[in-house]
Parts: structure tokens; sequence; C-alpha cells
């Protein structure tokens, strides 16, 4: 079975195709810049790289060109489209309804317009490329696979926000988090490797990237997460302020004569890593600077830093302990220093870090001494991975 994986932006389309015997990659690849000057299509077989650049106006053309590239005679992997079982999209909101994937009918599409007020920068987005999918390919099954569905069944009272509880009975104001196919990809992955049943561990794992979230993981269900009603809370992120006293943007409203807008825009592009350092979102950047001792991207730095820290002492607590506390994304795949900085706070849950592993890194390993009482690890996410796997498990009903 083959089954193609499409994740759309508002201006880019990735993609990868997967034979799921074997769960294989076959290509994948990258549509950037549509509907701008500069448009490219990157793809990718075994190790080549191909660039196809010419005028990409819209998302439908774009996945044209994605087919394209998989059926060229030249660079292709496939014959024909014929070839492909299913298509899973990533979606970003899926509300209350939907706590585990779907099979895409009108029913879901309609669902996921209704949820376009609470992800108005992504849902749109992961809908045009269901519908010029469909369009192109009006015979192939679509799956959505949403970012909020594994944290859909979380207890109430890790849900309910303490405002007035007819916001949520009129409205649907709670908190769903954001990267559940990552936290469920990483967990799933973790005990995998550890030779555990993930129903017997008490787990923390954080998807640290631009964007950046920490999730508890008890009997393989998520409890908890930083992110809420939208992607804004939590952690300090790239642009995105995270936790902040709200009383700040009604006291900076009536002094700077804001509008709502101009409030959105600071929370949501000018804050985080970008507001404090002030010169880039780069998390790469703001650690160059911290080790050349600028002052603002040490600043930047500890506050990221000391964000985790607090999220992962407060969900050791809310799970009663901890068994295994995971980095991954971006910044927690690829960055030695900024777990480092996390777990060298963490020997009082009993957390051996092990410097030279930390260093060594790898695309899955053990950071802390075989003694350990609590486990760290890098694992790199897989999305796609999860979305195909989501997609083969739907359309094999």
């Amino acid at each position: 079975m083959k089954v193609l994986v499409i994740n759309c932006g508002s201006s880019s389309i990735k993609y990868q195709l997967f034979d799921m015997e074997g769960e294989k990659v076959l290509a994948k690849g990258l549509v950037e810049r549509i509907g701008i000057e500069g448009s490219i299509l990157t793809h990718k077989v075994n190790g080549s790289k191909y660039e196809i650049k010419e005028e990409i106006k819209d998302h439908k053309y774009g996945v044209k060109l994605v087919i394209d590239a998989l059926t060229n005679k030249d660079y292709g992997v496939i014959s024909s489209m014929d070839e492909i079982s299913g298509v899973g999209h990533r979606v970003v909101h899926g509300g209350e309804k939907y706590s585990e994937s779907v099979l895409i009918d009108e029913n879901v599409i309609k669902s996921i317009e209704e949820c376009i007020e609470l992800a108005p920068l992504h849902n749109p987005a992961n809908l045009i490329g269901i519908n010029a999918c469909m369009e192109i390919m009006p015979n192939t099954p679509m799956v959505a696979v949403f970012d909020t569905a594994f944290h859909a069944n979380m207890p109430k009272e890790n849900y309910i926000y303490p405002i007035p509880y007819e916001y949520y009975e009129k409205y649907g104001i709670r908190r769903y988090g954001f990267h559940g196919t990552s936290h469920k990809y990483i967990s799933n992955k973790a005990c995998e490797f550890l030779g555990e049943d993930i129903k017997n561990l008490k787990i923390i794992t954080c998807h640290l990237g631009n964007g950046a979230s920490v999730a508890a993981i008890q009997d393989g269900h998520s409890i908890n997460t930083s992110m809420g009603f939208t992607p804004l809370e939590g952690l300090c992120m790239g642009t995105r302020s995270g936790d902040v006293d709200l009383s700040i943007f009604t006291y900076l409203m009536k002094k700077e004569n804001l509008t709502y807008e101009d409030v959105d825009t600071i929370v949501n592009k000018k804050s985080g890593l970008l507001g404090i350092y002030g010169k880039s979102s780069d998390f790469r950047d703001v650690r160059a600077d911290k080790v050349a001792g600028k002052e603002e991207a040490i600043l930047a730095y500890k506050i990221f830093g000391n964000r985790i820290k607090g999220y992962i002492g407060n969900y050791a607590a809310q799970m009663n302990g901890v068994d295994l506390i995971i980095f991954s994304g971006g910044i927690g795949e690829n960055d030695p220093s900024i777990r480092e900085y996390v777990c060298e706070s963490l020997s009082f849950l009993g957390l051996d870090f092990d410097k030279e592993a930390n260093i060594e890194g790898g695309e899955i390993k053990v950071i802390t001494k075989k003694d350990s009482k609590v486990k760290a690890m890098i694992v790199t996410t897989d999305e796609e991975l999860m979305i195909a796997r989501d997609t083969k498990t739907i359309i094999a009903k």
C-alpha cells in the first residue's frame, strides 16, 4: 500500500510518499512560495534533489506539480496515481468533535471549516490542500489527521479554564492542545526503543521548535498539555509570547490605543524569542549570541529554558512522578545546550544527566546515565509517518 501525506501551509505544501510495506519513504518534497514570485518545488528521491522553478499560482496547481514529480519518467517513483491507495492530510484543529483520525467526507470538511476561527492561520490552508487533492484525485480516499486529536480526551479539570463556564457551553472555549501527532509518535517510539509498555510509564514530551509545547502522558494518553484554546498558550516560542498576564494587554490597549488586531499581532508575531532578543526568532541565532555573551540573547535563552522546566515540574507533580522525559522538534533534537540547561535542574526528580551522551546526540538516544531513576531521551519526530500510519488504518477499514 502506498500513502501520500500532504501538509499544506498558507503558501507551501510539504509532502511524502510512503510504501507502507516497511514504511519506506519513496519520495518527499516541498512546494514553496505559492502565489508569490520565486515559487519552487524541491523534490527528493534516494538522496538526489530536483528543483522545478515555475509560477505556482495556487495550491491546486502545486498539488498537480507534486503529482507530476511523483510520476515523472526520470525522477518519479510511481507510474501513475492509481498506485496511491490514500492521501493523509494534516489538519491543525478538529475541535471537540474528533478524538481520532477520520475519512474525509462533506461533514468532516464542514467541521474543519467551523474550526477556522479557532485556527485561522492553519485550517484554511489545510482545507485548500484537501480540496485540491479531492479535485485532482476524486476517487482516492482522503484522511484527516488532527493535531488536536491526541489531546481530545484529557480530564475535564485539565481542559476547562477558570472563567465563566457559560463560555465553554456557548463557544467551546477550552484547552485543545496541539502538536498531538508529534507527542503521540515520540512517546510510542521511545517506549518501543526501550522495550517498555507505554501504559506503565509516566512520560513528559517536549516538542521544541519555533512552535513549542509540552505534554503529560499517562497510560498512553495525553492528560495535559501546554498549548491551549489556540497554539499561543504555554511556552515562550519563536514569535509567540506563551503564558502572560492578560491585563498587560488591556493596559497597553489603553496606553497605546491598540486594537484587538494590534494585540493579536504582538502576541503571535512579535513576541517570544523575537520580542526579547530582537534580532531573530531562530533559536540558533539566540544560542550563538548567548555564547558570544550578548545580554538579550542570554535573557531569551533562559526564559525559553525556564518555561520548559516549569511545565516539566508541573506535570511531574500532576502525575505524582515521571519515568521518562523526551526532547524532540527542531530545537529539542538538535540543540544539546538547551537539553542540558533543562536537565541539570531535574536531579531532584532522580534524573542523572549524561553530558557526553547528550553532546553526541542522535535520532533516538538516552541522555541519562544507566542507573538514572528518571530517563531523558532525544527522539526525532516523524509526524508524516504518524499521519501515514493513521491513513493506512482508516482506509484499510
